[in-house]
């Protein structure tokens, strides 16, 4: 579907969103009262204070932040972090760091979700087969998933919204079954068991931990804005919200007809955990509701690993990252594969499978990385208020609410982390590590570009290009400029051109890409700064455009062309008499680190970091999508030390 078709209210766009946006908040029954009841004797006031946390917690959490207020900052209809950020990123500098601090949260909690989303619809076949090694059909699950993404996974959408509308329905259902045997059950949406359950309750903390792991996939509402768009997203949450608090109430009312018993049961020498989600299944129903389960984890899966792709895709285009290859396996608005990702995400998921073997266990590395993650876009959306000119106070207000409940949701997390929380804060770490050193590393070299005037060598640019003395390098020359002016070029490509082997050419082009803070724009400008011999090419991308540099150039030289602007015929006689076309060859030039005198030991390191991240990196010319049989790689110091400032002194010969 095309945005203008997301953009307006439609039954295919609200189930559409079913399919591709509540995955990860749709599957959180699965294991949100087996972490609220943990071990404990189950009690009335555990079980209403936990459903009124629940209810109270996507009311405020999920609907309104997210659904009301975040849904409304759209970067020209598309949503996440990095659009957000991108909204907002020129208000102040700092901004980066929450931008950079949550997309690496979002990307930590990629790995965690798929584990426990999968495991805990999987361990539902403990019930009919007690000692199933379901680890091992877990694995397989997720070495199936992964091995998928390569081929796209628009064929396998398509059925994810009637799939998800089944699954909502069943929960529904189900939870309904229940309630009219405890129809008092429903009181517990009042506020007040919360407050008292908090007050009460020892263990206030480590069951808010627990119960936060039911808005865990509010981030996914934001982040698919534009695979969906606002008013298809808001219609279907009234559905899916509807459905998820009708579940919990019927787990509820099971757990209370359990008073007094735990979760925890003795089969012999082994125990049984009984998970709510599933008593409250008919027997001859179990069965099929945990193939249902499972699909809907597999779904919910796939949602976060496509997320991830996609903030790993705007990362690199933002220069947060370094440069992946990334595929398109469909012609799809949105479907991207990047590989290296994808394996460093199925290892990722094992290596959780291999520490914490069940679900319960996954509980406590799950929520911590996806709070910071909120509280990161809170203080982004705040500046989105600010730039619309919302009342200051209301943005306080908003900042209050907001910081205050995720704020008191991170502290109880952070009781997790010795149980697990440590493991999704790590991999956030290295994360962090590699996007602000990669940034950081850019404008460190950046600093060291020389910029010199352009029209200062036109006259020479010109006299060289007319010099038959000198052979010709290539009728058309191609370099790629970092230069925001036209006015300006580095110091660097005027040495390649004059100094470094002389190369002549018949025209000279200088492309420059500008990512812009609009996701899908696709614009370019030309300026012939000398006419037929010198052409700047100025690409404006958005941060969500594929720069395959080689296929757009080619469709400007042939708008050129075609409009009798440029002429790339070969100016060899004997070529020129048959209009033979000129060839074409690209210079990239490859900065490498000098000595360096005046760097600090932070920034050092910070370049060494950066140097050992290249090389693991997709080349410069790979990843603008150039053809490596027109392109010439030369390697350019860059320059840290300033040579005049180097003491040397010459003795005299006597």
């Amino acid at each position: 579907m095309s945005q203008n078709n997301f953009s307006k209210l439609s039954a295919a766009g609200v189930l559409i969103s079913l399919g591709i946006i509540y995955g990860d908040i749709g599957t959180s029954p699965l294991y949100v009262f087996t972490a609220i009841v943990g071990k404990q004797a189950i009690t009335a006031d555990l079980i209403f204070g936990g459903i009124s946390l629940i209810f109270w917690t996507l009311t405020l959490q999920t609907t309104l932040k997210y659904v009301v207020i975040t849904l409304r900052a759209d970067n020209k209809g598309e949503g996440g972090i990095f659009s957000l950020f991108s909204l907002v990123r020129r208000r102040a500098k700092w901004l980066l760091i929450p931008a950079v601090i949550g997309g690496c949260a979002l990307l930590a909690d990629g790995i965690i979700t798929p584990p426990i989303t999968v495991s805990s619809a999987i361990e539902g076949l403990d019930i009919l087969y007690p000692h199933l090694p379901t680890i091992y059909i877990v694995v397989a699950i997720l070495t199936g998933l992964f091995l998928i993404q390569r081929f796209g996974t628009s064929f396998v959408g398509k059925g994810f919204g009637p799939i998800m509308f089944l699954w909502f329905s069943m929960m529904g259902v189900l939870g309904i079954s229940h309630i009219v045997n405890v129809p008092s059950v429903i009181m517990a949406l009042n506020p007040y068991y919360a407050v008292h359950l908090l007050i009460t309750n020892p263990n206030s903390f480590i069951i808010l931990g627990a119960v936060f792991l039911c808005t865990t996939g509010a981030e996914a509402l934001y982040s698919d804005l534009g695979h969906c768009g606002r008013p298809n997203i808001q219609v279907s949450w009234i559905y899916v919200k509807t459905c998820l608090i009708l579940n919990y109430l019927g787990q509820g009312a099971w757990l209370v007809q359990h008073e007094g018993e735990t979760l925890y049961r003795m089969d012999g020498p082994h125990t049984v955990h009984l998970n709510p989600f599933y008593q409250i299944m008919p027997g001859w129903f179990l069965i099929y509701g945990i193939g249902i389960a499972t699909v809907a984890a597999v779904i919910a899966s796939q949602a976060l690993i496509s997320g991830s792709f996609t903030l790993i895709a705007e990362a690199v285009r933002l220069n947060l990252w370094p440069k992946l290859k990334i595929i398109y396996p469909t012609n799809e608005r949105g479907q991207l594969y990047v590989p290296s990702v994808n394996w460093l995400l199925w290892a990722g998921c094992l290596v959780v499978v291999a520490l914490f073997e069940h679900s319960e266990h996954m509980e406590a590395a799950y929520g911590l990385s996806i709070t910071i993650a909120m509280l990161m876009t809170t203080i982004l959306v705040s500046k989105f208020l600010k730039a619309k000119n919302v009342p200051s106070y209301m943005i306080w207000l908003f900042l209050a609410i907001y910081i205050s409940i995720e704020g008191t949701f991170l502290m109880s997390n952070m009781v997790k982390f010795v149980h697990g929380g440590w493991f999704t804060l790590t991999v956030g770490a290295i994360l962090f590590s590699v996007m602000w050193s990669w940034h950081t590393a850019r404008k460190i070299r950046n600093r060291y570009v020389k910029f010199i005037e352009i029209s200062d060598y036109f006259p020479i640019i010109k006299e060289l290009s007319d010099d038959e003395s000198v052979p010709k390098y290539a009728s058309q020359l191609v370099y790629l400029t970092s230069a925001n002016f036209d006015s300006e070029i580095e110091s660097k490509i005027i040495y390649s051109i004059l100094q470094k082997q002389p190369k002549r050419a018949d025209v000279y082009w200088l492309v420059h890409v500008n990512v812009m803070d609009e996701p899908h724009v696709r614009e370019y400008d030309v300026n012939f700064l000398i006419p037929n011999k010198l052409i700047r090419v100025d690409f404006k991308l958005g941060f969500r455009v594929d720069q395959g540099v080689n296929l757009l150039f080619r469709k400007v030289v042939e708008d050129l062309v075609k409009n009798g602007e440029v002429d790339i015929t070969s100016q060899y006689k004997s070529l020129n008499r048959h209009k033979i076309v000129g060839d074409f060859r690209f210079i990239v030039l490859e900065k490498i680190l000098s000595r360096s005198h005046n760097l600090s030991l932070y920034e050092k390191s910070i370049m060494n970091y950066y140097f050992l991240l290249k090389k693991a990196s997709l080349s410069e010319e790979r990843s603008f999508g150039l053809d490596l049989s027109f392109v010439t790689v030369e390697k350019v110091p860059l320059l840290l030390a300033d040579p005049d400032s180097v003491e040397l002194k010459r003795r005299i010969r006597s």
